[in-house]
């Protein structure tokens, strides 16, 4: 009974180890090619994001905007500061039901994220997320 009782035990720990907290997405994180940092933060009870670092912010001598967007209006808008994430709400262990921006083509992806340790997997797809493409974010320090 006792070696049930301390395996059960290990479990529950193990467990509560592995398992997310809504709020283990904040902070600020390097996408994958490490151009850019992206603060996480919180909007009400849900989960957004902004670009809030460019390893090269400028183009020219001037700041470099969101010249592929579709939306003429927006195409002279900076991308640093830039809110890309948008609408993530926590569920089992991953944010999902949120859309990520792609200033490099001017597309909103759907999008979930899950966290391992210290990385991000962030998958935008279009339809269903089989077909979709998934970015490995690190924290930034």
């Amino acid at each position: 009974m006792r070696i049930l009782s301390v395996l059960f035990l290990t479990f529950l720990i193990c467990s509560n180890a592995i398992s997310q907290k809504a709020d283990d997405i904040l902070g600020v994180w390097y996408n994958q090619e490490k151009t850019a940092k992206v603060e996480i933060f919180k909007a009400g009870d849900k989960y957004d994001g902004k670009i809030v670092w460019l390893k090269d912010p400028m183009r020219d001598g001037k700041p470099k905007l969101d010249k592929e967007n579709e939306d003429e209006d927006l195409r002279s808008r900076p991308i640093l500061g830039l809110e890309i994430l948008k609408g993530f709400e926590f569920d089992d262990d991953e944010w999902e039901d949120g859309t990520i921006y792609d200033p490099k083509n001017g597309e909103t992806y759907s999008c979930y994220i899950t966290k391992e340790g210290d990385k991000l997997n962030v998958r935008g797809f279009v339809g269903f997320a089989l077909i979709g493409r998934t970015s490995i974010w690190t924290k930034a320090e």
